[in-house]
């Protein structure tokens, strides 16, 4: 007998819980892609996604992933051989690097150990050794989805600019966008990419890039984009088809208008502020478990850590077991391991998205009840800990 029959919750950092509304949206026929209410529709996307980038500038959308939207960034802005810093603090850090490698890019790499971002300072350090402008980007993920680890782009655009450095800041939000407090243009980011399947709370499958004149003036050199990936026809089409290169995502932008529909209701400053709340309850019911046991936060700091997912140690085989039990006997999915030694010793809560405080209380409880079927040692009291968290909050 199982107690996981009815709706399951997938717990894990993307694909996150679709809302029902934007479910509805994809139900209905195809429509006409040549005229009429599919282009009037497309057209309202772009100020909604620009409010929630935080930019008045340009944005593209792809029939893309996450990992397509690192090729597309790269490739509007590079020339073959040009060199590139990537600050990396987690998995996804590493798998943008070893993509600016493929397709011809030199990149120096900064790394923290995982429990924290890569402090402005080593950046302003490489920046002033670099007199000679060598350096044309710098690349970083807002919040790994690995570690959980969120960095601090003010930071780094303030140690550019101390060093007088024309390097274009990149920001991976792929993450973080709709979840993470973030600002482009404030934040004094250049071009920023994400993707729909978090965040945005709509199915895998469309990709976005924002991108400012210091950019759009970067594709001008840029010498190994190919017409799928530029951004310029996608960003200022003459005709409808050059928004997506060919044939629309048709169903993927009700689902997208449906999901913006959400946010701009909620208000993306009450997003913010949801996503910080309920993080806060995950950290506080970890730090009451980890009294007994091995269980900690990946990441030290809260002022680092993502409000999207979080990243947490176990031990081997431990945090396996645990997920595999909150899924078979509970209804209840979480994150694996990435990028972690061993991965096995690891498990991520995603909590991005169409997601309420009953949820995370729920993924807390099936959790701690987890913890004690297993026999695993765990402090006692970390939901109360989370309600309390909310409560005071």
């Amino acid at each position: 007998m199982s107690l996981s029959h009815g709706r399951p919750y997938l717990a894990i950092p993307g694909p996150s819980v679709m809302p029902d509304r934007v479910l509805a949206a994809m139900q209905r026929p195809a429509p006409n892609i040549y005229t009429g209410a599919l282009h009037e529709m497309t057209a309202t996307l772009f100020p909604d996604l620009k409010r929630v980038a935080g930019t008045d500038h340009h944005a593209a959308i792809y029939i893309s992933n996450g990992h397509g939207m690192w090729e597309a960034a790269l490739l509007n802005v590079l020339a073959r051989g040009d060199r590139i810093l990537a600050l990396v603090a987690g998995h996804f850090g590493h798998g943008w690097v070893a993509t600016a490698r493929a397709l011809g890019a030199e990149v120096e790499v900064i790394e923290s150990n995982g429990a924290g971002p890569v402090d402005p300072g080593r950046l302003a350090d490489r920046l002033r050794a670099d007199r000679s402008h060598e350096i044309r980007a710098v690349i970083s993920c807002h919040v790994d989805t690995a570690t959980g680890v969120r960095a601090d782009m003010a930071g780094y655009r303030a140690a550019l600019d101390a060093a007088g450095h024309p390097a274009l800041l990149m920001a991976d939000c792929i993450a973080s966008m709709g979840c993470d407090r973030f600002e482009m243009d404030a934040m004094g980011v250049d071009v920023a990419i994400t993707a729909s399947q978090k965040g945005l709370m709509t199915p895998p499958g469309l990709g976005f890039a924002f991108f400012n004149k210091r950019a759009a003036e970067a594709r001008r050199r840029a010498d190994m984009v190919t017409p799928y990936w530029d951004w310029r026809p996608r960003a200022a089409p003459d005709l409808y088809y050059q928004y997506f290169a060919g044939t629309a995502p048709t169903h993927h932008l009700y689902a997208l208008r449906a999901a913006l529909d959400l946010i701009v209701e909620e208000g993306i400053e009450a997003v913010w502020r949801r996503h910080a709340r309920l993080a806060s309850a995950i950290w506080a019911t970890v730090e009451a478990w980890g009294r007994e046991g091995e269980m900690r936060l990946g990441v030290r700091s809260a002022e680092d850590r993502s409000h999207a997912v979080t990243s947490i140690h176990l031990g081997a085989p431990d945090a396996d077991r645990l997920r595999d039990w909150c899924e078979t006997e509970m209804g209840v999915t979480l994150g694996i391991g990435l990028g972690r030694t061993p991965p096995e010793g690891w498990f991520r809560i995603g909590h991005m998205g169409h997601v309420n405080a009953h949820m995370v209380l729920g993924a807390l409880g099936t959790i701690e009840a987890g913890l004690s079927a297993l026999s695993i040692p765990h402090g006692a009291g970390g939901v109360t800990a989370a309600a309390k968290a909310l409560a005071a909050a």
